[in-house]
């Protein structure tokens, strides 16, 4: 196998002659993928605790939207950098349309919520009641809980010349409270924070639940003894969540981000929610003291912190569940030893329709076992908290084989889990890598060498579209392929060498690695469909990503369009290109799947002449992803598992096939039924072998 040319620029036509107006805000489109989730939560036709679970998703993707985006667009104001966007819209533009959606979305939250799954709820023995709808012996047992196990945690802290407004930590649920001296006459505000050690809701028993700051207002006379308590509502403060790092000045990477996440907490606020019930007064008094305007406040039917909905959804209850699914194991690990398996041909695998117990971990804990093995090296972005893959990365090094780990210290909102997993395989004998300066690590790659029974060093290879994390991969849907083709091994162990090392290398054999030249693989390949095209060759274009927002990779694929090109997008979250555009991308269709599993993965099909090139890896077409972190995209060689990849995406793009369509506007229509009112084919059932589908294998 020859080595792919090394990419030397763009053949490109530029892009001065499209419209202007042909990038949609990644803001805008980001609200519109939570606005889908929101839709599944509406849909009567789900399982009612996973309809549950899908409003708490919601409420999850909500707090770090504004976490991430809205806290970087208030910096860029806060720090003079506030250019206009590719839609030439200001950032301060940007934050007042995010506000208008996303109280739109909030309210229309909360009346999914009251108006169909609490009613359903209840119709099903479940019930979230307030203290209000709770009878004297249900009061009494909360009263015993709340002496009990409440009480000691808590803490008021009042606002007066002696006490200074309190500091308000990010996502925690407080109650304001107005309490007046009888002795004096004078009005006082206080704050009390809700216990962080406490679930969401107190369980009454027999499947009813009341939110655990309803338990604490009606006891706010035993907090404030003497007092009269003249009203109390519930807020919630969202802060920035985003670290500042500058690696370059730092001697210390770890030092310095345990330093950073320590000040997290302590960010800027970005939103303020409180109880649409909060009177005047009391929102003038955290409007002012926590320097919230009026476009970062937000008044919603409680109660707030709907993520804490988790609670519910768990409950055992499989009657109000999604059917348990059994992944399968690969035909050929059953028939052939691991190594053996792999080494006779290339394994690709789907999670989660096929096993990634059986199949990645296994892979890591034989190679840590296995005596003929002698060196691993492997990277880590995610991984769970009792990770087996980590405690097999131990074993092997204890074992005295030469284990290598890339740990990505800085992947956010895991910056703590991966310190703590990185200094235990630092203790344990690995060797640690903490990334590479100025660049996430955020390739999912595993390098197995092992010496077989013929006595010669074979490398055994992993790229995966999705973390080594167990936990996620029972609902990540992701691929990946085990190799033992010598040309990916000497891609990996120079990939390696370069994470580990100071190598420049750019070109590979079967990766496309960025950010030395991913855009440009990718680019390149689109300019030869465009090509192919012009000479009568088949051509087409399938992509699969999470976020489609680069805008080189965008005008690329308007170009293609513009030529006639067949252009097909699955895009599960925010998408940037206008679809439909007359004279401009009238050969783009875009579709989005979400469901029981969160769709991860990502390919790359170019139809190629008729002989189509099919990539997967972990690279979303962001510029974050190409410009700022290490990426991998594998070339599938085996014309079985390139079929299967396509029949996938002509799956996805098939108009029988339910799905949210985009149109021009940026908007999305939801298809899940036909012309006869019949259900569309849900993709994920079908690769469940739930439900028939066109090209089943």
């Amino acid at each position: 196998m020859t080595a792919e040319p090394v990419e030397k620029g763009r053949s490109a036509e530029p892009s001065a002659d499209l419209p202007a107006d042909r990038f949609l805000d990644r803001e805008t489109g980001w609200l519109r993928f939570n606005q889908r989730v929101l839709e599944l939560a509406e849909d009567a036709d789900i399982p009612l605790l996973e309809r549950v679970r899908y409003l708490s998703i919601f409420s999850a993707n909500l707090d770090e939207f504004f976490m991430v985006r809205v806290a970087g667009l208030k910096r860029r104001l806060a720090t003079g950098v506030a250019v206009t966007s590719a839609t030439r819209h200001h950032p301060d533009d940007l934050l007042r349309s995010i506000s208008d959606v996303a109280r739109e979305l909030m309210l229309r939250q909360a009346r999914c919520l009251h108006e169909s799954v609490a009613p359903a709820l209840a119709d099903a023995g479940i019930r979230i009641v307030r203290w209000d709808d709770l009878d004297a012996d249900e009061r009494e047992r909360m009263r015993s809980l709340f002496h009990g196990s409440i009480y000691p945690l808590l803490t008021p802290f009042a606002v007066d010349p002696a006490h200074p407004f309190p500091y308000i930590s990010g996502r925690s649920l407080n109650l304001a409270v107005t309490v007046r001296d009888p002795q004096t006459g004078r009005t006082m505000f206080a704050r009390v924070k809700m216990p962080s050690a406490m679930p969401r809701f107190a369980d009454l028993g027999d499947d009813r639940f009341v939110p655990t700051e309803d338990v604490v207002a009606a006891h706010l006379p035993v907090l404030f003894e003497g007092m009269q308590v003249l009203e109390h509502h519930a807020f919630r403060v969202t802060r920035n969540a985003d670290l500042e790092l500058d690696e370059d000045e730092t001697d210390d990477l770890v030092q310095s981000l345990e330093n950073e996440l320590r000040r997290r907490r302590f960010g800027p606020l970005v939103r303020l929610e409180a109880e649409e019930t909060v009177s005047d007064d009391v929102l003038d008094i955290l409007r002012r003291e926590l320097g919230a305007e009026e476009r970062e406040i937000y008044r919603v039917p409680g109660p707030l912190s709907l993520a804490g909905l988790d609670q519910i959804a768990d409950l055992p209850r499989p009657d109000l569940r999604f059917s348990p699914v059994a992944p399968a194991e690969p035909d050929a690990l059953a028939q052939d030893g691991f190594f053996d398996a792999v080494g006779s041909g290339e394994l690709l695998v789907h999670h989660p329709y096929e096993s990634f117990t059986t199949t990645t971990e296994r892979f890591l804990a034989l190679a840590a076992a296995d005596p003929d093995v002698v060196a691993i090296k492997q990277t880590l972005y995610r991984t769970s908290g009792d990770s087996p893959i980590v405690e097999s990365l131990i074993e092997a090094a204890r074992a005295g084989k030469e284990v290598v780990v890339l740990v990505e210290i800085k992947a956010r909102f895991d910056e703590h889990n991966n310190i703590l997993w990185a200094r235990k395989l630092e203790e344990a004998g690995c060797h640690v890598v903490y990334g590479v300066v100025g660049l996430k690590t955020h390739c999912k790659l595993a390098l197995v060498v092992r010496r077989d029974a013929d006595g010669v060093l074979r490398r055994y290879c992993h790229v995966g579209t999705g973390n080594y994390n167990p936990g996620t991969a029972r609902v990540y849907e992701d691929f990946g392929l085990f190799s033992a083709a010598p040309e990916v091994g000497d891609d990996l162990s120079d990939l390696f060498n370069r994470l580990t090392g100071f190598s420049r290398k750019s070109a590979y054999r079967r990766l496309l690695v960025a950010p030395s030249g991913l855009r440009e693989g990718l680019t390149r390949r689109i300019d030869r469909e465009v090509a192919a095209h012009a000479r009568g060759e088949p051509a087409r274009i399938r992509i699969k990503v999470n976020s489609l927002v680069d805008e080189e990779i965008v005008d690329a694929l308007y170009r293609a369009s513009r030529a006639g090109v067949p252009v097909d997008l699955w895009v599960r979250g925010s998408c940037v290109l206008r679809p439909g555009l007359e004279g401009v991308s009238e050969t783009v269709r875009v579709r989005s799947i979400l469901g029981r599993f969160l769709e991860h993965s990502r390919i790359f099909v170019f139809e190629n002449g008729g002989s189509p090139q099919v990539w997967i890896g972990s690279a979303d077409l962001m510029p974050r992803n190409l410009d700022r972190r290490v990426e991998a995209l594998v070339r599938v060689e085996d014309p079985a598992q390139r079929t299967r990849l396509v029949e996938l995406m002509d799956l996805a793009m098939a108009d029988t096939t339910a799905s949210w369509r985009m149109g021009p506007d940026g908007g999305w229509h939801r298809a899940a039924r036909g012309d006869e009112g019949r259900r569309l084919v849900e993709l994920q059932s079908a690769l469940r072998g739930e439900q028939p589908h066109a090209g089943r294998r």
